[in-house]
């Protein structure tokens, strides 16, 4: 089973760009569709991005759509998400999870992942 690992957050001003990055250092992400979510203190886990394991299929959530961009880098065995335009309301901790093998495609909920990161930080201040 793969085990993802977040890298990239930290502290950044509104109207900055991030980039997150999910990887595994060991198991090849190719054969998992992988999402990203987030969680910000006191509210739900809330749908982020999504990409299909061969990359064709990208799903995001509609009040991010314009700002972000996922994408997936099978040389390096990684899973981005591109950050723009921050806001406040971006801060949050952002997980990076993979659905399990038998699934055919990512979802939006968070049942539908069976492998998760620990989560990385994003801190967006004025």
């Amino acid at each position: 089973q793969v085990q993802p690992v977040e890298s990239g957050g930290g502290l950044v001003q509104a109207g900055d760009s991030l980039r997150l990055s999910c990887s595994d250092s060991v198991r090849t992400f190719d054969n998992y569709a992988t999402g990203w979510f987030r969680q910000a203190p006191g509210k739900e886990r809330e749908f982020v991005a999504a990409i299909s394991w061969s990359g064709d299929s990208i799903y995001y959530a509609d009040s991010l759509k314009d700002r972000i961009t996922i994408s997936r880098d099978s040389a390096k065995n990684t899973v981005h998400l591109q950050m723009n335009s921050l806001k406040l309301e971006d801060t949050a901790v952002y997980y990076c999870a993979a659905t399990h093998p038998s699934r055919k495609g990512p979802g939006s909920r968070p049942s539908d992942y069976a492998y998760w990161g620990q989560g990385t930080q994003v801190t967006v201040s004025s």
